[in-house]
């Protein structure tokens, strides 16, 4: 059953974006700088545009927090936009300013543009760019922000790296010695990537794209440690944690694949060299793994291991260079414009992926702990880990 649900509105040029999130328990410490913090990892990333340079989010708490706790009431957040200035009249709500600006009628490839337009018969394609626009992961990121304040307090951590861009990558990803160092040199990077050397040829791969008017994809992987066992569920296909990550990521804009722990790899190995074998300790009496190729998931559900997700990002599709497409009110063929756009957003995809991780897994976590405070989820989840040291 599902214990944690949001919704956000706003549109790219709207007044503000708003977020909606519902279930967390009272009593849990939140500010607006946990929130900020992770709007900050959001808007870095060597490659970003124009707009990174006009806005500099940061949440208004608006209801579900008094003096510093949580009250247990829907928390509602709201992120304005700065650029609503110079767009006031154009993205109006009221009637009288109806026409004000041109429609938009070239629909670019690559986009939501046709689509949206045919389904909802618009006529002016603004009407759709403003909403699918990667802006409003703003506030997906700061719900997600509130969900990892919520797994802190039980020792659940959230960290994300890219591992290629373009045609530069990693070839080996080593972080089992010491993953919190390792996922400390990917928030140094310019383009969250551990590898120092690796991180430079991207840098320049961008700087190349750049100057050549084109975009760059990547892939990058999500990594959760401290998830106990027993998240999700195998009982029902829509209860399956790693079929409810999926949609989490793919819902992302621009992503267009998703993987768990080896994921794609599996296909070239045989049963006995992928599986993870199970053992005992018994002196802290618990079941441990020497290798994690599922990626912390089994069944559907959390097996103690690190979960690991990994997602390809297709390139941007506002380019420079200019693609063809179709006017949809006179039919004629044109070149699409550019308008003001990232280069890369890879490594803004990974931090955007860790806040949708996060709303799955504490949605997962407080449907099997559930507790209308803090203190009573706490009850819940230290008899479960007693429970499991007595198994």
């Amino acid at each position: 059953m599902q214990k944690l649900r949001f919704l956000t509105s706003g549109e790219s040029h709207g007044k503000a974006l708003t977020g909606i999130l519902e279930g967390i328990p009272s009593g849990m410490p939140l500010s607006s700088e946990d929130i900020n913090r992770e709007l900050k990892r959001r808007q870095v990333g060597y490659g970003r545009g124009g707009r990174m340079k006009i806005e500099s989010d940061a949440a208004d708490i608006i209801s579900g927090v008094r003096w510093g706790k949580t009250i247990g009431s829907p928390i509602s957040i709201l992120i304005e936009n700065k650029d609503w200035k110079n767009w006031q009249i154009g993205m109006s709500p009221d009637v009288e300013h109806s026409g004000s600006i041109s429609p938009v009628t070239k629909p670019r490839p690559g986009h939501a543009d046709l689509a949206g337009v045919l389904k909802y018969a618009h006529s002016d394609i603004r009407n759709i760019l403003e909403r699918s626009s990667a802006r409003e992961t703003a506030m997906r990121v700061a719900l997600g922000a509130v969900a990892k304040k919520l797994l802190s307090e039980f020792g659940i951590r959230f960290g994300s790296y890219v591992t290629q861009i373009g045609s530069i990558r990693m070839q080996k990803i080593e972080y089992e010695t010491d993953i919190e160092a390792f996922l400390k040199m990917a928030d140094e990077s310019l383009v969250r990537c551990p590898d120092a050397e690796v991180s430079d040829q991207i840098v320049q791969l961008i700087d190349d794209a750049m100057k050549n008017g084109d975009t760059l994809g990547g892939i990058f992987e999500v990594i959760v440690i401290g998830t106990p066992p027993g998240l999700g569920s195998h009982i029902q296909w829509d209860r399956r944690l790693d079929g409810l990550l999926s949609h989490a990521i793919m819902g992302i804009q621009a992503i267009k694949g998703v993987e768990i722990g080896a994921g794609f790899g599996m296909a070239e190995k045989r049963g006995s060299e992928i599986m993870d074998e199970i053992f005992y300790d018994a002196e802290n009496r618990v079941f441990y793994r020497n290798t994690n190729n599922a990626g912390g998931i089994e069944g559907g559900m959390t097996n103690g291991m690190p979960l690991v997700v990994r997602a390809v990002m297709k390139p941007i599709p506002t380019l420079k260079k200019p693609l063809r497409s179709v006017n949809i009110i006179t039919k004629e063929p044109f070149e699409a414009a550019y308008e003001r756009s990232d280069t890369c957003a890879v490594p803004a995809a990974s931090v955007i992926a860790e806040a949708v991780t996060a709303l799955v897994i504490a949605d997962a976590f407080l449907s099997k702990f559930s507790g209308d405070s803090i203190g009573e989820t706490a009850k819940n989840y230290n008899a479960y880990m007693q429970y499991l040291k007595e198994f």
